[in-house]
């Protein structure tokens, strides 16, 4: 399933768990962020990403619908985000080039991409306030989303907004048979895929799950207890605050 794909999904779901659910509900993985709330800044973020697209460049404040308009409903806000968003993405090539936030890839492909995370993690999100169950992300997806939030958000992010670790760390992201190494520090940090698994052995801790559950760790959505940690316990520590805080 290619990201348009996931996409149209998880919107799809989202949108479903939501309806007749109170916006009050708190989400349980993010205290002080509620369902309504949730299901309006998807939507925003949907409208944000097709001004980024139409001018090329970071849309300030105000030049895209933060809010829904007066009479309308946060849900159909939601749903009519996503169907212009698709539009938009679908109409295009991923390797078609157009402004994004990340040097490393300035096409479609970025935006395919970062929304199908964006809206998945946040389906889970409602789904937890409504108290549902969450359901299931396809293991290539999961996959694919722990290789974003390693490289994209701890590598490049955590640069952009200048923030550093506070000693020298070297952790290892085992999902499967996928491996990864993150670097953090006083000097920035940096994350990156390994086919030698005899590399994780240099550091200085490993934290394994299967897809799902390492993706939802790493985006904050689940305790240290659901993934199996060995190794130096300050290091994970370390790494999933600066996580945090790239991904606020």
């Amino acid at each position: 399933m290619n990201s348009l794909d996931v996409l149209r999904r998880e919107a799809d779901l989202l949108a479903m768990s939501a309806i007749g659910q109170p916006p009050h509900k708190g989400v349980p993985a993010c205290p002080g962020l509620n369902l309504g709330e949730t299901v309006r800044h998807v939507g925003s973020g949907y409208r944000r990403t097709l001004e980024w697209i139409r001018l090329g460049r970071e849309p300030e404040a105000g030049e895209w619908q933060d809010y829904p308009e007066k009479g309308e409903n946060t849900l159909d806000f939601l749903r009519s985000g996503a169907e212009a968003v698709l539009a938009e993405l679908s109409a295009h090539d991923e390797t078609e080039p157009c402004a994004t936030w990340w040097p490393e890839q300035q096409n479609y492909g970025f935006w395919q991409r970062r929304l199908a995370h964006e809206t998945t993690v946040h389906r889970m999100d409602v789904q937890g306030a409504a108290g549902m169950e969450v359901g299931a992300v396809d293991d290539e997806a999961a996959a694919d989303g722990v290789d974003e939030v390693l490289t994209l958000w701890l590598g490049h992010k955590l640069d952009v907004l200048g923030v550093r670790g506070s000693r020298d760390s070297l952790v290892a992201i085992q999902v499967e048979d996928h491996l990864w190494l993150t670097r953090c520090g006083p000097h920035g940090s940096s994350a990156w895929r390994v086919v030698n698994a005899e590399d994780a052995h240099f550091a200085d801790a490993q934290v394994t799950a299967d897809p799902m559950t390492m993706y939802r760790w790493l985006w904050g959505r689940l305790p240290d207890r659901m993934v199996e940690v060995i190794g130096d316990h300050d290091a994970i520590a370390q790494l999933w605050a600066l996580l945090r805080l790239a991904t606020k």
